[in-house]
Order: structure tokens, then sequence, then C-alpha cells
């Protein structure tokens, strides 16, 4: 397949999978609750944990597309307000600081679903400004609510929430990068 043929293909990896509504549920529910795994993997830092939530969400949003990515970190907030314990530390309900991260990661999964949609998966560096994309997307909203959350300033709440996170992010892009084309290629329909 020709880079330009790769633009045009407008499916995301999901859309290989057969069937149809059923295929969506099932798909929608399974990344909420490996998202919902993915955080329990943590390591406790003050205020926010180090998890890997977020390699799921974008994961999950370049794997489903806009519509059930985002859907899929809907229902994982949703739940988590809900009372299903699978926000990081089994955290539920909506009193807890990390809250704007998970609200960031609905917006980050569409967006990175949307980028998807467009060939952003199907290249190495592509995967890499999509993923990129979508961390920014968690941050610039889950950091002015840790703020907030904190009564702290906005410098502050970078230094707590963001700096100690962006060399794990940086090796979870990278592993996303390798996945993704890779599972095109394995597929079949990669761009090379």
């Amino acid at each position: 397949m020709t880079t330009a043929a790769a633009t045009t293909d407008r499916r995301v990896l999901a859309d290989l999978v057969p069937g149809g509504l059923v295929r969506d549920v099932v798909l929608v529910v399974g990344a909420s609750a490996l998202t919902g795994v993915a955080a329990q993997f943590a390591i406790p830092l003050l205020p926010v944990p180090v998890t890997l939530q977020t390699l799921t969400v974008l994961l999950a949003g370049a794997a489903l597309g806009p519509l059930r990515g985002g859907l899929s970190m809907g229902f994982y907030l949703v739940a988590g307000a809900a009372g299903v314990p699978w926000f990081a530390q089994q955290n539920s309900g909506l009193g807890f600081v990390t809250l704007g991260y998970v609200v960031g990661f609905v917006v980050a999964a569409t967006l990175v679903g949307w980028l998807a949609r467009r060939g952003a998966d199907r290249t190495f560096r592509g995967t890499i400004a999509a993923m990129v994309a979508g961390n920014l997307v968690i941050y610039a909203i889950g950091v002015p609510y840790l703020a907030q959350a904190l009564g702290i300033g906005l410098v502050e709440a970078i230094g707590v929430g963001m700096t100690p996170f962006l060399v794990g992010d940086a090796l979870k892009i990278l592993l996303a990068a390798g996945l993704l084309p890779a599972a095109w290629r394995l597929a079949g329909r990669g761009t090379g």
C-alpha cells in the first residue's frame, strides 16, 4: 500500500475485526476495562501516581478510532464516577485530585482516534506525533484541574503533575510507535 493510499484509507485497526454493534460494544467495554487494569499498575508518587493508563488510553484511541475510543474512555469515566474502583489505586467517584487527567483521557482518545483515521498510526513517526498530541491533551486538562484541586499555582502543578512523567510517557510513546505500525503490517495493510 502506498503512502497516498494509506492516507485515504479511513479505517482503524478495529475496523478490520468482523462484526458490527456487538463488536463495537465489546471493544469499547474491553478498552475501558483494560484501562482500569492498567491503572492498578501504579507507583504511588504523590499527588499523581505513575500508571500505565496513558498507554492504554492512547492505544485505544488509535485502535478503535475517534468514536469508539472516545466512548471507551467516556465509559471508563462514567463507570468510575459511579463507583467502579478502577481509577488509579482503586479510586472511584469524583473526589480525587487526578480526575482532570481522566477527563482528558476522553478527549485524548478521541483526538488520537481521529488522527489514526487519517493514517497517523501506520508509521513510526505518525504514531509518535499522534501520541504526543494525545499526551498534551491529557496534560492540558489534567494539570490545571490538579492545580485547582490542590490549591496550587500552575507552575507548581506542572512540576508535580507533568514533569515527573515525561520520560515514562516518552517510553510509552515509543512502545506504541512500534506496536501500531507493526499491527498494520501484520494485518497486511501498513505502509511499510
